[in-house]
């Protein structure tokens, strides 16, 4: 499953570099690869999860922090947490 998150997050740099935004796929030694969006006011974190069988972005807890990665605005609206 770790190797299927680092495609989704390997994805979404991609997509978010397109945008004009760097973003950095971190592989922690003891925990799941998770996306880094350096910003001001400290870096954006993101993660991908599986979810009674979707795919899911998130950047925090709440409903509204999270998109499914098949979602055709999922770069787009995290593009925008990270202005």
């Amino acid at each position: 499953m770790g190797e299927q998150r680092y495609h989704h997050l390997v994805r979404l740099a991609w997509a978010l570099n397109r945008r004009g935004l760097r973003a950095v796929v971190e592989l922690p030694l003891k925990s799941e690869p998770v996306l880094v969006v350096p910003r001001e006011g400290g870096a954006l974190r993101v993660m991908a999860f599986s979810h009674k069988g979707a795919w899911l972005y998130t950047w925090g807890r709440g409903q509204g922090q999270r998109v499914q990665v098949s979602a055709d605005d999922a770069a787009d609206r995290i593009w925008e947490v990270a202005q």
